[in-house]
């Protein structure tokens, strides 16, 4: 297998050095004339293509894309919706031959940002888990660069998801339904909250909610926390199937029948989700698509508009 030729040879047969070789081809910095010609010939003739990553080097333009997930938990980098999200971007943006880097930030993250703003190896930032005030204060030189996954960029229709399953739960017979939301710090946990809210004022049934933040243990307290409260519950519907499987673990140990007493509805269709006993009723969410448009849509390759990408409820036993 021959390997492709290298700077260095280009410069060898051009007479020049490898400096003078690296300007000629990136089109940037002072040369002759004939030294110009000389090391275009000497590329042409050894079959020479920059590497894209020394291409992005050599104009200031980066080499990674930087997805940024900002969150109250430390350990959010092991979520599975980060996971799957960066893995979809590594694989939408490999051709440009440009990296990923994953990196958690706190809710105030306005300095972080400033530093990412002046990071001249980051081609683009991706940001999971922004609220209004965050992006109100985002860097001018960012602007162009950037995408969010969520309110304002592309997403997942989750209210037409949360909709769709909460309908199923009114013609299945149930009339007191609770809600475990996402953060109510995070932009886009309005969207399934104000429909929820929505849906409840049209059937005239009461309104109960409770915070999440789309992990198995908040879903066990909510849980508790709706069994407390209210009851005469008789069905608990959920932003996140790792928060329904919380909902599913305190009920079993509670003795609660599902869906015999209570039914319980998720939201995102991960692979356990099937497998779960019983197995949960969700919603689907194309997480590996919405991070490929929010990759390119960074990198100016899309429009950066928000884009809602359909939720399809999956119906299985649990409602």
């Amino acid at each position: 297998m021959t390997s492709r030729p290298q700077l260095t040879e280009v410069a060898r047969r051009a007479g020049v050095s490898v400096a003078t070789a690296s300007r000629v081809l990136s089109g940037r910095g002072p040369a002759s004339g004939a030294s110009r010609d000389a090391v275009r010939g000497a590329a042409a003739e050894l079959g020479y293509v920059a590497h894209p990553v020394a291409r992005r080097l050599a104009r200031g333009t980066g080499t990674r894309i930087l997805f940024a997930v900002r969150d109250r938990r430390p350990d959010i980098l092991r979520d599975p919706f980060v996971t799957r999200a960066a893995t979809a971007m590594a694989a939408a943006t490999d051709a440009d031959g440009l990296g990923v880097t994953v990196r958690h930030l706190p809710l105030d993250a306005s300095a972080e940002l400033d530093r990412m703003a002046t990071d001249r190896s980051i081609a683009a930032v991706v940001l999971a888990g922004h609220d209004r005030a965050l992006l109100a204060g985002l860097p001018s030189s960012l602007r162009g660069r950037f995408c969010t996954i969520g309110a304002g960029g592309p997403d997942v229709d989750s209210a037409a998801g949360v909709s769709a399953l909460l309908r199923h739960l009114h013609v299945t017979g149930r009339r007191r339904i609770a809600l475990v939301t996402g953060p109510p710090w995070l932009a886009a946990s309005r969207a399934p909250l104000e429909a929820y809210t929505g849906l409840m004022s049209e059937y005239g049934l009461p309104v109960r909610s409770v915070a999440g933040d789309f992990t198995t243990a908040r879903g066990r307290a909510a849980t508790r926390t709706v069994l407390r409260r209210w009851p005469d519950t008789d069905a608990i519907a959920t932003v996140s199937d790792a928060t329904a499987l919380g909902v599913l673990q305190c009920l079993a140990a509670a003795g609660i029948r599902v869906p015999d007493d209570i039914a319980v509805t998720g939201f995102d269709d991960v692979p356990f989700a099937a497998d779960a006993h019983p197995a949960l009723t969700t919603a689907t969410h194309p997480v590996e698509e919405i991070a490929a448009a929010a990759a390119h849509a960074a990198l100016g390759k899309a429009p950066a508009a928000a884009r809602l990408f359909p939720s399809h409820p999956v119906l299985r036993t649990t409602a």
